[in-house]
């Protein structure tokens, strides 16, 4: 399934580029099927962050038929995501307002490295913006069954590096995760703050790769 928005065509650098560069240099075994993982991921995104792009009806996304196991399983995550927000008023207010996969370009932000300033164009795509307090969130997939194991996650998949990047590429200062288990539906949430302990694991991990980025742009 390819997302036909032109956001992926742009040439800012991402995190998703980031992460590709890490995979370049630092490769490590994969386990499952990486690439069922994403596209599962993009139908959940779809549903609930995109609908204009859904024939709930006829399964297809952007015209294109969809398995049907996989769009009933991630109909069912959606579900459990609705449910969670009717006693979460936090979710609810960010399922109700927030604006879907608005995406921001920052010309020339500016970087460190062990004290050397360099600079890189970069962009970010949110899941979700709240434009009146100036901060948003990302939705996730996950294999996690517990809170624990969806917050080592966050570590291993570089999740913390995502939010910390997009927190810098908006100058937010709060951030959020929401993750829907695919294992059990369960729901997960990890609420970030500038300067606290994920934000800043997640901002040495892309000030790294930001550096070796720009090293090899050169």
């Amino acid at each position: 399934m390819n997302n036909p928005d032109a956001y992926y065509q742009r040439s800012e650098v991402s995190n998703s580029d980031l992460t590709a560069l890490k995979e370049l240099l630092h490769p490590r075994p994969v386990f499952g099927d990486r690439e069922a993982a994403f596209r599962f991921g993009s139908i959940v995104d779809a549903i609930i962050t995109e609908p204009s792009r859904v024939d709930f009806l006829h399964m297809t996304i952007d015209g294109e038929p969809v398995n049907e196991d996989e769009f009933l399983h991630a109909r069912e995550m959606q579900r459990a995501l609705r449910a969670e927000a009717r006693h979460d008023p936090f979710l609810a207010k960010v399922l109700q307002c927030a604006e879907t996969q608005r995406y921001m370009v920052n010309k020339a932000q500016e970087f460190e490295n062990g004290g050397f300033q360099f600079t890189l164009d970069t962009r970010c795509k949110w899941d979700w913006w709240l434009d009146a307090p100036h901060f948003g969130g990302d939705l996730k997939t996950c294999a996690a069954a517990t809170q624990k194991e969806f917050e080592d996650a966050v570590d291993f998949f570089d999740w913390d590096r995502s939010r910390a990047w997009y927190m810098d590429i908006a100058k937010s200062d709060k951030d959020f995760i929401y993750a829907i288990s695919k294992k059990n539906c369960n729901i997960f949430k990890l609420f970030i703050n500038r300067g606290d302990a994920i934000y800043s694991r997640g901002r040495e991990k892309y000030e790294d790769l930001a550096f070796k980025y720009w090293c090899f742009a050169l």
